[in-house]
């Protein structure tokens, strides 16, 4: 009885929410005209094509810890006599199947969910049922942005279904600006409706227009500078080496002490321990991985590293080429990577060769660290390639994690036939 009351209730409040919108003057969300994922690598024989086109779901970079992180908008969700929810249920299931090995983050845009596109609070409670301990291990944080009365009535339904420690992973963000400690915020694919109506918020929060603030030019990078410079930089500053100083120390000290640490580059670190230091790094002071007493540190220092870089490793040039190695016939692959890897900059070919060395020899040893070349591909792939218009969607996943595979595991075939400075080997 408790429970359809609450249901009820959580109708009313929705319901309740749309009318002070309206009477706010927010942007009513037209569900109707919502319009479709535009992705040119999202293909009508895509196995959720009929929900992915939506756009609901965006592979959103990374927040500040390493982790993957993944949008739900609910401004995108159709209404709901548009939307097979079951179908909605095993997109969600397939999508997180690509992440659930690794740590990840959620993040859950609240504004858009209406009366019309909400799905039944019995769904709800199914499709929790449903993910079991699997996707609920590694998910480091669930983030709801723009929380309302109604999130509040849901989740005391689900009280008793939650458990605590699942609870514990659970913040809430009344503007998007709270986002920015703990994410990417740039590489986030929010939603005009979303931002809009943030922009409301903060109005009304402050009551008046915020003034339009200049911001000071960037500070230029110091010469020891090693994180966000691109690699000629710290070439330039590093005596002609090719080799980034915080690449040859973390890879160093990996291959010596942890070759046969379970799960390496999976798992995350302590934010503040990786910046720290990253400042160290920075500003040219030496830096002891055996004073932080975690492998996962070094790590996590050079997936860093790698996604700050100005320009992908593999090049912005290279993007499309690299996409297209889904459609290569299977034989042909190896060949097909070796051609792209081949033409790339001789700095970023040697630096190149250098890590996939390293991480050939990882998986070598995946009887002890059970990182195939497959797995370091999932957490390598993104870190290695992106568009230069923004983060990768969820579809360019499979050619991206697919180039980084084979690279790992055809490393001697690929990397053979280009001969490279010295001082660049293992």
């Amino acid at each position: 009885m408790l429970e359809i009351d609450l249901e009820a209730l959580a109708e009313i409040e929705l319901q309740k929410e749309e009318e002070e919108a309206t009477t706010l003057g927010a942007p009513r969300v037209s569900l109707a005209s919502t319009p479709a994922c535009k992705d040119s690598e999202l293909g009508i024989d895509h196995p959720y094509y009929d929900v992915a086109r939506h756009g609901i779901l965006q592979l959103a970079g990374d927040d500040n810890s390493g982790r993957r992180v993944i949008t739900f908008s609910c401004c995108r969700m159709p209404p709901s006599h548009e939307l097979n929810h079951s179908r909605l249920l095993g997109y969600l299931k397939y999508t997180l199947d690509q992440y659930v090995e690794n740590d990840y983050t959620i993040v859950y845009f609240h504004y858009g969910l209406t009366s019309r596109n909400k799905p039944s609070l019995s769904w709800l409670q199914s499709a929790y049922k449903e993910f079991g301990r699997k996707y609920k291990k590694n998910l480091k944080a669930f983030y709801v942005v723009h929380p309302t009365d109604f999130i509040k009535v849901v989740w005391t339904i689900f009280k008793p279904l939650i458990s605590h420690k699942f609870g514990k992973k659970v913040t809430y963000f009344n503007y998007l600006s709270e986002l920015r400690e703990h994410l990417k915020y740039d590489q986030l694919m929010i939603p005009p409706e979303v931002i809009r109506h943030d922009e409301k918020l903060q109005n009304m929060r402050l009551g008046r227009t915020p003034p339009l603030v200049k911001m000071p030019p960037p500070r230029p990078p110091l010469p020891t500078q090693q994180f966000g410079v691109s690699l000629k930089y710290i070439r330039d500053k590093n005596k002609g080496e090719l080799i980034p100083p915080v690449m040859k120390e973390t890879v160093t000290y990996l291959k010596d002490k942890g070759l046969h640490s379970e799960g390496l580059f999976r798992r995350s670190a302590n934010v503040q321990t990786i910046k720290e230091i990253q400042r160290l790094y920075n500003q040219g002071k030496p830096v002891n991985f055996d004073d932080y007493g975690d492998i996962h540190i070094p790590a996590v220092i050079l997936k860093t590293f790698l996604r700050e870089l100005p320009q992908p490793l593999l090049t912005f040039e290279a993007y499309e080429q690299i996409l297209a190695i889904i459609s290569v016939e299977s034989s042909l692959r190896v060949t097909h990577c070796k051609e792209i890897v081949g033409g790339l900059p001789e700095h970023n070919y040697a630096v190149l060769k250098y890590l996939m060395g390293f991480l050939h020899m990882v998986s070598q040893e995946c009887i002890f660290n059970k990182m195939t070349g497959s797995n370091l591909a999932c957490v390598f792939g993104l870190n290695l390639i992106w568009p230069s218009n923004g983060a990768s969607s969820l579809n360019a996943l499979m050619p991206l994690n697919l180039f980084t595979e084979l690279m790992i595991d055809f490393y001697e075939n690929i990397f053979s036939s280009r001969v490279v400075p010295c001082g660049t080997s293992l």
